[in-house]
């Protein structure tokens, strides 16, 4: 099956044609973002951390920052730094520039300030605007789409309906020899013995267990059992019992498609099929760490609801709750609640889903999009210092 998107220089291939502004630290996050609002076809990733991090967590914003920037959706990336951060910005700019897409570095302290670097980074912009403007869509195929799955705001129709109808989606994509991620390490716990008997090895079976058991040894360490502080309170109101109840229901949106591999945060696939990405359970931090590691597209199941969107991937909206969809109908895309009445099948929405995978790849707006959800933020996993 062939999409119509944007072939970048390292072969990748893109569904939105963006300028992306990459602050390299929340000192620079304010600049980047008036940069992003003046020049029309920019778009910004918030970055709240970046400088005063230590070891792994230092490691873990510089590598998401980076692939960020690696991303098909960004045609070109305007890195803004303020100059004395962690997280350099002229080598952020210099890991970037052998991708072969445009590539620029605006830096505060070198520019004289604000007003220099704002007036610098609006014309580089507006340059790279206009150059992506002249590039034309040009056939790829549906293989080449990388799927980020997640679920917030659940209620009990998230597992009855909307999350077994994203397997089916992912299932179909996976078989067309696409890519599909499944995240939130917090919300496996109960089910990752299930899960791990779909891993195709021994050793990513293991790589799946020892996830989920790290995941719970750092809550320990800071007093928290989250085997028993789950489900949320929202969750509860939505009916969800237990964290086994709300995990069994989660990985139903991964289909029955064999695990290939367990990512760390933001890492990017090097192969086909499932993987299972470690990422918080909160939502923005989770689908940041999928859209870093090149997911085009993110579905999202809420059976409350959720207006959450992505400064990158278009993110898709399902809900199995009918009251939610007619309540958030400016957020929810689709509406799957004939599975709980027994009007729609599994399959049938999940076919729903997967059409509408295709026509947003294709160029469809989401209504995330349409309303300007932008929402971003970098999983952090150690004290600032």
């Amino acid at each position: 099956m062939k999409i119509k998107g944007y072939r970048r220089p390292d072969g990748k291939f893109g569904i939105r044609n963006y300028v992306l502004l990459l602050p390299t630290s929340v000192c620079s996050t304010q600049v980047a973002t008036e940069i992003a609002n003046k020049v029309k076809g920019c778009t910004v990733a918030n970055n709240s951390f970046g400088c005063c991090q230590v070891a792994g967590d230092a490691k873990l914003t510089y590598k998401t920052v980076v692939n960020l920037g690696k991303h098909p959706n960004a045609g070109a990336v305007i890195v803004v730094g303020l100059g004395c951060e962690g997280v350099e910005p002229h080598k952020v700019a210099a890991d970037l520039a052998g991708l072969g897409k445009p590539v620029a570095c605006v830096v505060i302290q070198e520019e004289g300030g604000t007003l220099n670097a704002l007036a610098k980074g609006c014309q580089i912009a507006r340059e790279f605007a206009q150059q992506l403007s002249l590039q034309e869509k040009e056939e790829g195929d549906i293989s080449e789409l990388i799927l980020g799955i997640e679920c917030g705001g659940s209620d009990t129709t998230s597992g009855l309906a909307s999350n077994p109808a994203c397997g089916v989606a992912s299932d179909m994509l996976v078989e067309l020899g696409g890519t599909s991620i499944l995240s939130e390490t917090t919300e496996l716990i109960g089910a990752e013995h299930v899960l791990a008997r779909r891993a195709v090895s021994e050793e990513v079976a293991k790589k799946l267990i020892t996830l989920v058991r790290d995941c719970e040894e750092r809550a320990k360490a800071l007093g928290e059992d989250i085997r028993g502080g789950q489900p949320t309170p929202g969750n509860i109101a939505g009916g969800l019992t237990t964290i086994e109840e709300k995990s069994l229901g989660c990985i139903h949106k991964a289909g029955n498609a064999p695990v290939q591999d367990v990512l760390e945060y933001a890492d990017i696939p090097v192969k086909k099929g499932l993987h299972v990405m470690d990422t918080p359970g909160q939502d923005i931090e989770s689908v940041s760490g999928m859209v870093a590691g090149g997911a085009q597209v993110i579905i999202f199941t809420t059976g409350r609801g959720t207006p959450t969107g992505n400064p990158l991937a278009p993110v898709i909206k399902i809900t199995g709750n009918g009251k939610t969809f007619e309540r958030m109908k400016d957020n929810i895309d689709i509406n799957v609640a004939g599975v709980v009445a027994g009007t729609q099948t599994i399959k049938e929405a999940g076919q729903v889903i997967f059409d509408e995978i295709v026509q947003v790849a294709n160029g469809k707006t989401t209504k995330a999009e349409q309303l300007g959800h932008i929402e971003f933020s970098i999983y952090k996993i150690a004290p600032t210092f």
